[in-house]
């Protein structure tokens, strides 16, 4: 059991109690319930957990165990405590090989392989991209989310997202690329194959990007901008097979899965996206041989097809603009050709 999928645990008086989370109120806290104060602060909480949680004692507001329906009010401090120790944070180097494009004393650029994690998380303690970045690289700034340790991370892809992707060797690169970042003077292009074909051949895609309402493991869009983060996706077409389209996408901003977020919610998912909805087939006939011609491909791509093809960025210590692009994967390619051969043989 780890604290991220467990919040509670039953335990007698006698047992020692462990401080798993400490969050600490802004000064300018309005009063909200508790369950929904740490729902957007606890990774992968659920308000049913907390609640139950609440009822076992488990969540105290300074010093003292409060009920579901406690109301936090500013400079309150908010412990989770549970009977078993916090998993270890400590992250620990892994020899995990790394595509390495271009490195200096700054910055190291990578093309990120599909399935690889990013970073240490719920289910994902070892084997990920920051474990093998502290096996090839020493003394790594650390930028430190939520106090889980990221070193030289300015930016992340999903696990099924290939492509390309910069890491931070110094402090000075760390903290100038994450405000490059922030002020998008970034420049990134993606690729990805996705259901349906586009009436035009390039567009922009507007809505607030945030956690789903009904399931926090995905992002839901928010046109009328009510919750969620700004986001901008521009996309262009770059091959139609009727039932799919090869797109390239630009990234104004980088909000959490914006790309599979904004594409499902214009009605075209990723392509075997199955967080999204695009494991399925979403257009085409319902005959046996291409029901199968989708399942081949699924197979050949286990993953949502999108790829990061491209980053600009400025050197932060030089000032050189640096620009770096990545060939497609080879199960994307292999699918992408799949398609190609299968639209030939209907054209013939």
């Amino acid at each position: 059991m780890s604290e991220e999928s467990e919040l509670y645990e039953e335990q007698d008086d006698q047992e020692d109690l462990f401080e798993h989370h400490r969050i600490v109120a802004d000064p300018g806290q309005e009063p909200l319930r508790i369950d929904k104060f740490l729902m957007d602060r606890i990774a992968n909480a659920t308000r049913n957990k907390i609640q139950v949680a609440a009822k076992a004692g488990n969540i105290l507001v300074n010093d003292a165990p409060v009920k579901p329906n406690y109301r936090v009010k500013p400079k309150d401090v908010i412990t989770v405590v549970m009977a078993y120790p916090p998993r270890d944070k400590t992250i620990y180097p892994e020899d995990i090989p790394l595509d390495i494009l271009f490195e200096d004393d700054d910055v190291v650029v990578l093309n990120k392989q599909p399935d690889l994690v990013v970073h240490p998380g719920h289910g994902n303690f070892n084997g990920t991209l920051v474990n093998g970045l502290m096996f090839h690289f020493k003394n790594l700034p650390d930028m430190n989310k939520h106090g889980e340790p990221r070193p030289g991370l300015v930016h992340r892809l999903d696990k099924g997202t290939s492509g390309v992707m910069v890491v931070a060797k110094s402090e000075l690169a760390l903290s100038n690329l994450a405000q490059q970042f922030f002020d998008r003077t970034t420049q990134r292009y993606y690729n990805a194959l996705v259901w349906g074909d586009f009436e035009e051949d390039e567009g922009t895609i507007e809505g607030h990007v945030g956690r789903s309402i009904k399931n926090r493991i995905v992002m839901d869009v928010f046109p009328d901008g009510d919750q969620g983060k700004h986001a901008v996706t521009h996309y262009k077409v770059l091959e139609r097979f009727g039932y799919v389209t090869l797109v390239q996408c630009k990234l104004e901003t980088g909000r959490t899965h914006q790309i599979r977020a904004h594409m499902k919610f214009i009605g075209h998912p990723l392509f075997n996206d199955e967080r999204y909805g695009g494991d399925r087939v979403l257009k085409g006939t319902t005959f046996t041989k291409y029901k199968q011609f989708i399942q081949n491909c699924f197979d050949a791509l286990p993953r949502p097809a999108l790829h990061a093809k491209s980053l600009g960025f400025t050197q932060p210590v030089t000032k050189e603009r640096l620009s770096f692009d990545t060939d497609l994967p080879e199960d994307m390619l292999t699918v992408i050709e799949k398609w190609r051969v299968y639209v030939s043989s209907r054209k013939e």
